[in-house]
């Protein structure tokens, strides 16, 4: 079995206004880029690339340097087919050419659990959970309609915490969390998203106000390249922090988990080089000591899917981020339910059973959002 063709489908959809509103600012819409690659026995296999601004750039980047490199070669050696794309990087890892090498990892997965006819979570690991708990993600910044519907939602869909998005100055943010634990109550946990938004010592602040409320963790306050930043603010807080969603290579996270700075590790395989690398950052996190709790953000369900099965599949495993605004590119780009809201049952997602990824493509709705020329 060979690996005989490589498709990119760069696709976008338009975010109502006011659904995921964060530090950064109001996205009004989102992109992703899905892969599927066939093999010389006729087994496809889809992959996914999260790229928020562009995703015709990365499906450009998918087509012309690395489909190239893979054309022709055994779909199972993906270790060896990750460093052929990864050396092909002139400097520092990450970014759109990571997110692109995901994609394509992604698929390559896929073709080796469909091929043995295998969900993909028993070939990553395989802890035998046919659940997983997850939390709903996330309740708008600042916006206290669409706060309290989102909540409500959660709530009806029996999800048991409900992470919240922070961001600036931090006494505006320190308020938002206090009128969000009101509104929430004791009976469901929460969490918090700052997106960069602090300095150490403004998050230092929120942080201690969030232990005060209960809140489980603390997710990015600081700039993701302030790994010192990070141990400063660990020192001076009691809530768990969180971050790994900016991570791409284990190489450059390891400086983070190392650091003891940070309690809960979410790095996610649409960004962070696929399945196989962000397997080995989740391994290296339970090496530490580190709890896994992979970020899905705006990614469609390809990427919640495989986000999925690794979270199956890891020891360290804590919980599975359950994204609550509505998204046909993650609810519609998959003829089945995998990993989506309304696939809940009691408050938890259930793991794919079928074969690879455990889904089929709905061509009518790529067709859809196709972003064409």
């Amino acid at each position: 079995m060979r690996i005989a063709e490589i498709k990119t489908y760069p696709l976008a959809m338009p975010i109502a206004p006011g659904e995921h509103r964060t530090a950064w600012g109001e996205y009004t819409s989102i992109g992703i880029v899905l892969v599927a690659i066939r093999t010389t026995d006729g087994i496809v296999g889809y992959g996914e690339a999260l790229s928020r601004k562009n995703p015709r750039s990365s499906a450009l980047l998918i087509d012309e340097l690395y489909a190239p490199l893979l054309l022709g070669q055994d779909p199972f050696l993906v270790d060896r087919h990750w460093e052929t794309m990864f050396r092909q990087m002139s400097g520092r890892a990450g970014g759109m050419a990571m997110e692109a090498i995901a994609a394509l990892d992604i698929a390559l997965w896929d073709v080796m659990g469909r091929a043995l006819g295998q969900p993909l979570h028993r070939l990553l690991g395989g802890m035998g959970r046919e659940r997983v708990a997850c939390y709903g993600s996330a309740v708008s910044w600042g916006a206290e309609e669409t706060a309290r519907r989102q909540i409500e939602q959660c709530r009806a869909q029996g999800l048991r915490m409900i992470k919240l998005k922070l961001g600036a100055p931090a006494n505006e943010a320190i308020a938002w969390a206090r009128r969000v634990r009101d509104w929430v109550g004791p009976g469901i946990a929460l969490c918090a998203d700052a997106n960069w938004a602090y300095d150490v010592a403004d998050a230092a602040r929120v942080a201690a106000a969030l232990h005060e409320l209960d809140f489980v963790w603390l997710e990015e306050p600081l700039i993701p390249e302030d790994v010192a930043g990070y141990a400063r603010l660990a020192a001076k807080s009691m809530i768990r922090l969180a971050a790994g969603e900016s991570e791409h290579v284990g190489m450059i996270a390891r400086d983070l988990i190392a650091s003891g700075a940070i309690g809960v590790f979410q790095p996610d395989c649409a960004r962070a080089g696929g399945l196989t690398e962000t397997r080995r950052m989740a391994l290296l996190a339970h090496a530490y000591n580190v709890a896994y709790a992979p970020h899905v953000g705006g990614g469609g369900a390809v990427s919640a899917a495989a986000n999925l099965h690794l979270a199956a599949a890891m020891p360290n495993f804590l919980t599975y981020e359950c994204m609550i605004f509505p998204s046909p590119l993650r609810a519609e780009l998959s003829t089945e339910k995998v990993a989506d809201s309304a696939a809940l049952v009691d408050g938890e997602v259930v793991v794919p059973t079928g074969p690879g990824l455990g889904l089929e493509i709905d061509f009518e709705t790529v067709e859809r959002f196709l972003v064409r020329p």
